[in-house]
């Protein structure tokens, strides 16, 4: 064995020293982002000082419990981060701290939210989001239904440990059947109900919802993790006037670093203490000071009229994308769009989102398969959903987003001819596309496009591979 104290000290060696292998995929990461069109709406590209905070000494420091009342010493300065953060949290969305609090430990949206249910809620109690096929989220309650099996099966944990009933958008409209949503309230008497979704391009009427809640007791939840930072800029409308809770991520529109927060009124319900006990120790361990730095230094940034820019622009681009897509004859859930996201129907077109997304994935064009009204099932959705952020940040405007529109016209016409070829399953299709020079015509056209662009986090000029068709090209 060697002696411990003759051994080198390795602690400063950088990661293309120490492990060669990952920093290679990492750098291939970087070229992917660099020279792709990234449009998933829950992604988006953070900024360097953000990715500071997550490569900091922060991320070495156990801080259990709150501020003030941690279970282990030393946290004197990582108390004073968590509480920059809160402060800076509610000063984004203009919460007087008299009436709100607010807890940033949370690792994401999922676990925030299961944290309100956690809190504020009892196991089997009754639940109301947004069913999953009509933009919802997992978090807020899904079932599956087998008919070989004959069974019923809960998707996500807010199933397994309460009982939730969806409410959908309407078949035609693709709006939340707000009515239906009255009637079906009623009669479930739900103990929460949430709105928010992932895939849901309108806006939510919260007065509505809040009317509703309180026909059947029920608490109000919020989760606006997709649209947070439009509704911190107001360009969506304030959640916080008629809801109890809101919960969110810090990426997506927010443009910070992967993790959540929970905001919760200040009231004889006492929603702080039940919240925070909830989070820690209920749920989760240490919180991840590097993340709540880098959410910190994020809402500095979302307090700036550059941010406001930002969110603006987003929704433009939005619809100069919806728009153009409409004109070229294409389908679009709910007619257009009025925040950072839309729903293109495929369903015309005879074309699955599974094999769009192959597709799109094979021209350098990132984007998911996603349910569209009237779809039945998740498994086998009949559309793509496309968000604005992370190209918004990368400085496109409406006309670069029209021209989006186009490749993507030019994808979803190339994927009809190669299905009219291989077949309706997806795995012929996907070998279908290899070498195919129609792809590789596409792809070739968005790399251009694409390395034109400035990109944050990180310079390419610094990249290992620069190669704009990637580090494996020929």
């Amino acid at each position: 064995m060697a002696n411990f104290a003759e051994l080198p000290f390795k602690g400063l060696t950088p990661l293309a020293e120490h492990d060669p292998v990952l920093y290679d995929i990492i750098e291939r990461e970087k070229n992917r982002q660099w020279r792709g069109l990234e449009l998933i709406a829950s992604e988006n590209f953070t900024s360097k000082a953000v990715i500071d905070c997550l490569g900091s000494a922060l991320t070495n420091k156990y801080a259990e419990g709150m501020p003030g009342a941690r279970y282990y010493g030393g946290a004197e300065e990582v108390d004073k981060v968590e509480v920059l953060c809160m402060d800076r949290a509610l000063q984004a969305y203009g919460l007087s701290p008299d009436e709100w609090g607010v807890n940033v430990q949370p690792y994401s949206g999922s676990p925030a939210n299961f944290a309100v249910y956690t809190g504020l809620l009892k196991p089997h109690d009754r639940i109301m989001g947004l069913d999953l096929p009509s933009g919802g989220h997992l978090t807020h309650g899904f079932y599956t239904y087998s008919k070989k099996e004959g069974t019923r099966k809960a998707v996500s944990a807010t199933s397994v440990y309460f009982e939730s009933l969806p409410y959908r958008v309407h078949p035609e409209t693709g709006l939340v059947d707000y009515d239906q949503l009255q009637r079906d309230a009623g009669l479930f008497k739900p103990a929460l109900i949430v709105c928010g979704g992932s895939a849901y391009s309108r806006e939510w009427d919260y007065k509505r919802f809040r009317e509703i809640a309180d026909e059947n007791g029920s608490l109000l939840m919020m989760d606006m993790a997709h649209i947070s930072g439009l509704i911190a800029t107001q360009e969506q409308g304030n959640p916080f006037e008629y809801c109890d809770v809101v919960t969110t991520t810090t990426h997506k529109s927010l443009r910070g670093p992967r993790a959540g927060m929970i905001f919760y009124k200040k009231d004889s319900r006492d929603f702080e203490t039940k919240i925070n006990q909830a989070v820690f120790p209920a749920l989760q361990g240490g919180p991840h000071m590097h993340q709540i730095g880098g959410v910190a230094t994020q809402l500095l940034e979302v307090m700036t009229p550059e941010f406001k820019a930002y969110q603006v622009q987003t929704k433009k681009n939005a619809a100069a994308l919806s728009d153009k897509l409409v004109s070229l004859g294409h389908s679009i859930a709910s007619g257009g769009t009025s925040n950072h996201l839309i729903l293109w129907d495929l369903k015309p077109h005879k074309v699955t989102g599974s094999k769009m997304e192959k597709i799109c994935d094979a021209c350098n064009i990132t984007l998911n398969k996603n349910c569209v009204p009237g779809d039945r099932s998740a498994i086998t959705p009949g559309g793509v959903r496309i968000g604005a952020p992370a190209l918004t940040t990368r400085k496109f405007l409406e006309s670069d987003f029209e021209a989006v529109a186009l490749l993507l016209d030019r994808t979803v016409k190339l994927a009809q001819e190669i299905q009219a070829k291989s077949g309706p399953k997806l795995k012929d299709f996907q070998a279908a596309l290899v070498g195919h020079p129609g792809v590789k015509g596409i792809k070739d056209d968005v790399n251009k496009m694409a390395t034109s662009f400035p990109f944050p986090s990180f310079d390419p000029a610094e990249m290992k591979y620069k190669n704009i068709s990637g580090p494996d090209a020929a």
